[in-house]
């Protein structure tokens, strides 16, 4: 069954002409790194109410990284992107960097649903390694589009 548009939607892309983005960053310093157990919100972004959308970028970031880009192992911390506290999948408990931040990485196209809380959540599982490999700064930045849902009814049409 094919997709049904309406006159609110891009005729090409099928996308809704009152789509807007959002797009979050956050830095976390050595002081702040998450201890062994606990995990700091990098990135989040609260869609509005009655509103839906797509999850359509994410970057990482580590000090370490930014020295040797053949450090993308971060070993001990996991990398979750999660939806209203729930991880999304494929972007679950990833322990290497695979977006890394500055680079025009993969795009992402996650469904994201009304009123979703999306975060970028950095987590201490084990991390407890040392010397010239120890990360002493994590970042994460978060992309995507948000749309009123045309199945709440209400909207102003032109």
């Amino acid at each position: 069954m094919g997709r049904i548009l309406t006159d609110n939607c891009c005729m090409i892309c099928g996308i809704p002409l009152d789509a807007e983005y959002f797009d979050v960053s956050g830095f976390v310093p050595e002081e702040e790194i998450p201890a062994k157990g606990e995990q700091k919100v990098l990135a989040s972004f609260q869609i509005h109410p009655q509103y839906c959308g797509v999850l359509t970028y994410f970057s990482q970031y580590t000090d370490v990284y930014a020295r040797d880009n053949e450090k993308i192992q971060t070993l001990g911390y996991e990398w979750l992107i999660l939806q209203s506290g729930k991880p999304v999948f494929p972007y679950t408990r990833l322990e290497l960097i695979v977006n890394p931040w500055g680079y025009n990485c993969l795009p992402v196209a996650v469904r994201l649903d009304e009123n979703a809380n999306v975060e970028f959540v950095l987590r201490n599982r084990a991390a407890s390694h040392g010397g010239d490999d120890k990360i002493r700064a994590f970042a994460g930045r978060i992309m995507g589009r948000y749309w009123y849902n045309d199945s709440f009814g209400g909207r102003v049409r032109s």
